[in-house]
């Protein structure tokens, strides 16, 4: 089985302001209700290392590693997959649109055996995560561009 979050949202602010914003991860806690803590380089093969806010707990903490990066126009992670049992892929898109705005896509797939147990337990937490951090960064991205005229 595989667990699918598909995210996308329309943001009132220019591409290169939504990038910095997705990408300006020592200020996630100012925004993101998901992960209010990372800490990367955003270079392909190093770690992202996050907290992460599920089921009203407090935040635990998550590694994994960058596996793409296009400066201003996306990046991906990646688990260190349990061989033949669990691998996972995130990937974030900032798609400028015409008249100064973006799109912003988010897509997260969780693959293997143990994926099922995973969706189950956090499946609904993890839809209400990554739909809390699209939100905030609309929020924020459109805040930042009203500020700046």
């Amino acid at each position: 089985m595989t667990l699918v979050i598909d995210n996308s949202v329309e943001i009132d602010a220019p591409a290169d302001l939504v990038w910095q914003v997705l990408t300006d991860v020592a200020k996630y806690g100012e925004w993101n209700p998901f992960v209010p803590s990372c800490q990367t380089t955003l270079e392909p093969g190093t770690p992202i290392d996050m907290q992460v806010k599920l089921l009203g707990s407090k935040p635990r903490q998550q590694r994994e590693f960058i596996r793409t990066h296009t400066p201003g126009k996306e990046f991906s992670y990646q688990m260190k997959p349990v061989p033949g049992m669990l691998n996972s892929l995130r990937q974030h898109n900032v798609i400028p649109l015409e008249d100064g705005r973006t799109r912003y896509t988010s897509h997260f797939e969780l693959n293997g055996p143990l994926s099922i147990v995973v969706s189950t337990l956090f499946g609904g937490a993890m839809r209400k995560g990554f739909g809390g951090m699209t939100d905030g960064l609309k929020k924020r991205a459109e805040a930042l561009a009203a500020v700046q005229g």
